[in-house]
C-alpha cells in the first residue's frame, strides 16, 4: 500500500455532533457492525496498535454514530482497516507528525441480499486539528485517545459518504429515487412518505450467517 501518498490527501473532520440530530440517510438502521484488519499497515514514525484493538476502537466508533439512526430497513457495514500512523512523541514541532487512518468500506442491503457497492470505498482521515495537536498529537494524547478520536472522525466519514450516496442515488429512500430530488423547501430533508413506515427490523434476526458473509467479504475484497 502506497500510504504515504494516500495520507498525502487525506481529509480531516471533526466527529464532534453526537448530540446533534443524525445526518439524513432515509430508512437506514444498523444491521452488522463488522470490522476486520486483515491486512493492517503501520505507517512511518507511528506508534505501534494491534489489529485487536483497531478493530475495538473502529466498532466502537460505528455503533455510537449509527444506532442514532432508526430506519426501517437494515443495513450492514464491513469495514476493513488497511492502514494508520499514530504520531509519536518526541518529533520536532518543524515536522508537526499527524495521525492518520485508512480503510475500506462496503454496504450491505439486508433486504436485497447483496452489496449496494462493489467497490469498497476507501476512507482516508487524518486527526482533527486543535490547540491539543497542531503541534503533533504524539506530544500531547495517549495512544488510546488517538485512536479513539481518529475512529470516531472515520465513523463520521462514512456518515458523510452514505449521505451523499443517498443523496445522489437513493440507497436508502423506499422508492428508490435520490433524496435530493424531494428536498422539502422548509425541512432541507426528503418530505416524508404519506405510506406507514414499515416495523423497524431487528439486527440480530439476520443472523451470524449474514454476519460471517459480511467478514468474509470485507476481508476478501481488499486481498
Amino acid at each position: 500500500m502506497a500510504l504515504l501518498g494516500l495520507l498525502a490527501v487525506a481529509a480531516c473532520t471533526n466527529a464532534n455532533d453526537l448530540d446533534s440530530e443524525p445526518a439524513y440517510l432515509g430508512n437506514f438502521r444498523l444491521g452488522h457492525n463488522v470490522v476486520v484488519a486483515p491486512n493492517l499497515t503501520k505507517g512511518p514514525a507511528s506508534r505501534a496498535a494491534s489489529q485487536e484493538e483497531w478493530i475495538d476502537a473502529m466498532t466502537r466508533a460505528i455503533n455510537e454514530r449509527f444506532t442514532r439512526h432508526e430506519g426501517s430497513k437494515l443495513y450492514h457495514l464491513g469495514v476493513s482497516v488497511e492502514g494508520y500512523v499514530l504520531a509519536i512523541p518526541g518529533v520536532p514541532v518543524v515536522a508537526s507528525p499527524k495521525s492518520a487512518l485508512i480503510l475500506n468500506v462496503t454496504v450491505w442491503d439486508d433486504a436485497a441480499g447483496k452489496k449496494l457497492n462493489e467497490k469498497p470505498e476507501l476512507i482516508t482521515v487524518v486527526e482533527t486539528v486543535s490547540a491539543k495537536t497542531v503541534i503533533g498529537s504524539g506530544l500531547t494524547q495517549s495512544k488510546e485517545v488517538q485512536m479513539e478520536h481518529l475512529s470516531r472522525n472515520a465513523a463520521k466519514l462514512i456518515e458523510n459518504w452514505l449521505n451523499r450516496q443517498n443523496d445522489n442515488l437513493g440507497w436508502f429512500e423506499d422508492d428508490g429515487r435520490p433524496a435530493k430530488e424531494k428536498i422539502g423547501l422548509m425541512s432541507g430533508r426528503p418530505e416524508a412518505d404519506p405510506a406507514p413506515a414499515a416495523e423497524p427490523a431487528d439486527a440480530g434476526e439476520t443472523g451470524e450467517e449474514t454476519a460471517e458473509q459480511v467478514r468474509e467479504e470485507a476481508t476478501e475484497a481488499v486481498e
